[in-house]
């Protein structure tokens, strides 16, 4: 990967991180994160048009590992959107959705299983036939997508790829929604709000497990047990502490703020 991608994709996933931090809303949040995905795409679409590629092997490196990050974070955020905002009401609802979700993904899954496993077992025997453009086969499970893709700037499993990358974050995402419905209690004697932004729990509760704080307590059931204290749903808390593990600065942004507040008290209380 070259400086460039390399420094693009990880302020993306920074700022993805940053986007949990200035929104309460997950809604508006993935809204905001699929305009920033799409803004960097037409970005990364500009560099390669003008700089091109020195040969066959850096053009199937781009298309086969540099470019399927990109969009796998579009289909996934966007994906994530349109679950949340076709979600029912209600357990049972909620539970067979969910469900449904899922068996989208499986079918998925058996319709493409030969280049699943191709791409998992990491072959490279046919690359030139997959990650290369201008080149397509009809027989190797093209998507008609590619079709109506921009042809200097696809070639036919690019997005394949891509889709594979996103649909295992989509799968952690619904299970992870699943067992939230099954295990989430709400805390009727509880009347404490949480009012900070959820990235910035999942950061807390991260620097708790990793300290021990809850003795050898899994981080699920840590997770679950403040979603219940606070009334609140952490989502896909997996995958928010991998773009807080992405950021170049920051790691620890909520952490360090809760220090800097303590500090301040105990000033001021020595002042008077």
């Amino acid at each position: 990967m070259t400086g460039y991608y390399k420094k693009t994709i990880d302020d993306l996933s920074q700022q993805i991180s940053e986007l949990t931090y200035q929104q309460d809303s997950l809604l508006v949040s993935y809204e905001n994160a699929i305009e920033l995905i799409l803004d960097k795409i037409s970005g990364l679409k500009e560099y390669v048009h003008k700089k091109g590629f020195r040969n066959q092997q850096e053009e199937i490196h781009f298309f086969k590992h540099i470019k399927p990050q990109f969009t796998a974070k579009l289909i996934y955020y966007n994906a994530i959107y349109k679950i949340e905002t076709k979600k029912p009401y209600g357990a049972k609802p909620v539970k067979k959705y969910l469900n449904n979700e899922l068996k989208k993904l499986k079918r998925y899954f058996d319709n493409n299983l030969e280049f699943y496993k191709y791409y998992r077992t990491n072959n490279s025997f046919i690359d030139e036939k997959l990650f290369v453009r201008g080149k397509y086969n009809i027989k190797l499970s093209l998507d008609t997508f590619y079709f109506e893709a921009d042809q200097n700037f696809s070639t036919s499993h690019d997005y394949k790829v891509a889709k594979i990358i996103a649909n295992d974050l989509i799968q952690i995402y619904i299970e992870d929604q699943l067992n939230n419905n099954k295990q989430k209690k709400p805390s009727d004697n509880s009347s404490l709000i949480w009012t900070e932004s959820k990235t910035a729990l999942t950061e807390l509760i991260y620097a708790l497990h990793s300290q021990g704080a809850f003795g050898n307590e899994d981080i699920i059931a840590i997770a679950k047990t403040f979603e219940s204290t606070f009334n609140i749903s952490l989502g896909d808390f997996y995958h928010t502490f991998m773009e807080l593990k992405s950021r170049k600065i920051n790691r620890t942004k909520f952490l360090d703020s809760l220090k800097e507040s303590l500090l301040k008290k105990i000033d001021e209380e020595d002042e008077i």
